[in-house]
């Protein structure tokens, strides 16, 4: 259905979705901002890639047991920076990584990455915030 304001502006709201578990997500949660709330971190697995996808993941909650881990489900082309803004304030650099990690020991409410898909560079660019040392990591386990 469409919507007509008489003030030709159309305000758009960004969908947010609150997670408390693993999911697997797909090109139609492109544009989404997922509020990770859950006491124990899980797995989010991204899409594979494809052209204009971008998400972005926020510490909504506290967690105390598990890391929250974004992971590509292709590996090795996650690459960017992201800002540590702790007592020692540093650059967390990705390169050819495969996840990022939302680390439970040192996690803050509000700490953020936002991954877009650079489709033409067969690659995901990470920018994001921490706000205590070692809040987020970038690895490549395997």
């Amino acid at each position: 259905m469409a919507t007509f304001y008489s003030n030709d502006v159309k305000r758009a709201f960004e969908e947010v979705e609150v997670l408390s578990a693993a999911q697997t997500l797909t090109a139609a949660d492109s544009g989404k901002v997922f509020i990770l709330d859950a006491a124990a971190g899980a797995t989010i697995t991204l899409p594979a890639l494809a052209e204009g996808l971008k998400f972005k993941f926020v510490v909504g909650a506290n967690f105390a047991t598990s890391n929250w881990v974004i992971d590509s489900a292709e590996g090795d082309n996650i690459n960017g920076i992201i800002s540590d803004m702790g007592s020692t304030v540093a650059g967390v650099p990705a390169v050819g990584e495969d996840q990022i990690n939302f680390v439970n020991s040192a996690e803050s409410i509000g700490d953020w990455v936002e991954l877009v898909c650079d489709y033409s560079n067969s690659q995901w660019l990470v920018s994001g915030a921490c706000a205590l040392n070692g809040g987020i990591t970038a690895t490549d386990p395997s």
